[in-house]
């Protein structure tokens, strides 16, 4: 019930289950189930009120809000039937909070990153044991201050990480000037500077559905309304994207070209082209977002299976490019990066000094440093291998355990899930809720999208996603609840 209670299952002024109901579906006496309580009242999680029950206090022991409430959505997919009321408070609250707890990345199949324990450590700390040798040399010190280390640095961001950046993006066919890059405190904070530039209160913006929960959040902040345009296995529905457009004149439209999240499916290079028609025909930008495109064979130089970027056909005319090495590197960095039109790179480094000042210059050296020393290539080579030696793994055990997978991506971290039958499907977030219970975090569709509807989709990640125990306990709680 403490876990429940500080992962947000149960909310504060909720009744938790009667003495009665608890022991009956555990099995237990009911003066067990009173001495529980008592504890748990007397550890300030529950309240008792008298002839009513057991609540959660409102003054409970749970965790910060991670993100403002009423961002839970559902995804694509099977809208369940008879939806448990208590399923209805998972929501992206609960499943960012819950990132954040002490959990084994094994019992974290809803987790948007790589374990740590595939990352390369060794490279990071090659990395830091070479900036600290050229901090203390004395020979560097005046270039460091002046390059802005032991200053706020540079507003767009540390130069010799722009050219490197500018490199790599011309290996995608993206022609930038490093005046045209802005380096962000990861992917989020490039849209939160893509909203303050472009968001009034009372503009639409258009989001992939399903897509990454939190920029629904954060775009609502701004005043924004966002609307759903329904994600297929080679980007959105182009007949009701265009409708959409006509209906609501929106500021962007934010979409995942390469690498999807969360259904690793990327977009055709016929729907790229369209898309752009339609921007420039509307008269509307495209925020192109590509934190997993380094998972693609067809980036970071491979060109045996090549992948399309919109902003390769448009030139970062109409076109924010944003990009992040959170994914591939070490979330903890935070070094993140967006390309842009010349003329409103400074706009948004001026939106990002309003904000934060600048962004922190030794993480970004770091990168800049591992970038450009080649060994980048190699670890996300690495990286992708693993996801692939474990995503026919993952598969299988998912759909012995009673979910279906309609499309199986060949690259990508991620498997878009359905929880029992299509005509019927079970509520994923009733679902999550069980597997909580049993201490593992799932990501159920219901938060992937704007149209707050409950979904029977989840996203699982590939490496995290062959725990037997977890999957014996999937398996169980389908069976209950199916």
């Amino acid at each position: 019930m403490r876990r429940r209670i500080d992962g947000r299952v149960a909310l504060p002024g909720s009744r938790v289950q009667s003495i009665r109901a608890l022991a009956d579906e555990r099995g237990i006496s009911r003066f067990t189930v009173v001495e529980a309580y008592e504890r748990l009242v007397a550890h300030g999680y529950l309240e008792s009120r008298r002839g009513s029950g057991f609540y959660v206090r409102e003054t409970s022991g749970t965790g910060q809000a991670a993100v403002g409430a009423g961002i839970a959505g559902a995804s694509r997919g099977v809208r369940p039937k008879n939806v448990p009321t208590d399923a209805r408070r998972i929501d992206a609250q609960w499943l960012v909070h819950n990132m954040f707890r002490d959990l084994p990345a094994h019992h974290m199949p809803g987790s948007g990153l790589p374990p740590p324990a595939w990352m390369d450590r060794q490279l990071l700390a090659s990395g830091i044991r070479s900036l600290g040798r050229a901090m203390g040399d004395p020979a560097h010190d005046i270039g460091l201050q002046s390059a802005g280390l032991l200053d706020y640095g540079r507003p767009q961001g540390y130069l010799p990480l722009r050219e490197v950046l500018q490199r790599r993006l011309a290996e995608l066919e993206v022609e930038a000037d490093p005046s045209q890059i802005v380096t962000t405190s990861g992917a989020t904070q490039a849209f939160d500077l893509v909203a303050r530039q472009f968001v009034t209160p009372g503009d639409t913006v258009l989001v992939d559905d399903p897509a990454w929960f939190l920029m629904f959040g954060l775009f609502a902040a701004h005043g924004a309304r966002v609307v759903g345009v329904p994600r297929l296995n080679d980007g959105p529905d182009l007949a009701i994207l265009e409708r959409l457009v006509i209906a609501h004149r929106p500021r962007f439209y934010v979409i995942d070209s390469v690498l999807h999240n969360p259904t690793s499916t990327s977009l055709s290079s016929a729907k790229a082209f369209r898309i752009l028609k339609l921007a420039e025909q509307y008269d509307f930008m495209l925020i192109e977002d590509d934190v997993y495109g380094d998972l693609h064979p067809g980036s970071t130089g491979m060109r045996s299976s090549p992948s399309i970027r919109i902003a390769s056909l448009d030139q970062l005319k109409r076109v924010v490019y944003v990009g992040s090495f959170s994914k591939t590197l070490a979330a903890n960095l935070r070094v993140g990066f967006l390309a842009c039109d010349a003329a409103l790179a400074p706009r948004l480094a001026e939106h990002k000094m309003l904000a934060a000042l600048t962004t922190p210059e030794l993480g970004e050296r770091l990168v800049c440093r591992i970038l450009a020393d080649g060994h980048y290539r190699k670890h996300v080579d690495r990286l992708r291998s693993r996801f692939d030696g474990a995503r026919d793994r993952a598969v299988r055990g998912l759909e012995r355990a009673g979910l279906a997978i309609d499309h199986q991506p060949d690259v990508g971290m991620f498997i878009w899930a359905r929880a029992g039958k299509r005509d019927a499907g079970v509520d994923a977030s009733a679902l999550a809720a069980r597997l909580f219970d049993d201490g593992y975090l799932l990501a159920p569709g219901s938060l992937f999208s704007p149209s707050q509807r409950p979904s029977s989709m989840l996203r699982f990640n590939i490496a995290t996603s062959s725990n037997p125990g977890m999957l014996d306990a999937l398996a169980r709680a389908l069976q209950t609840l199916g």
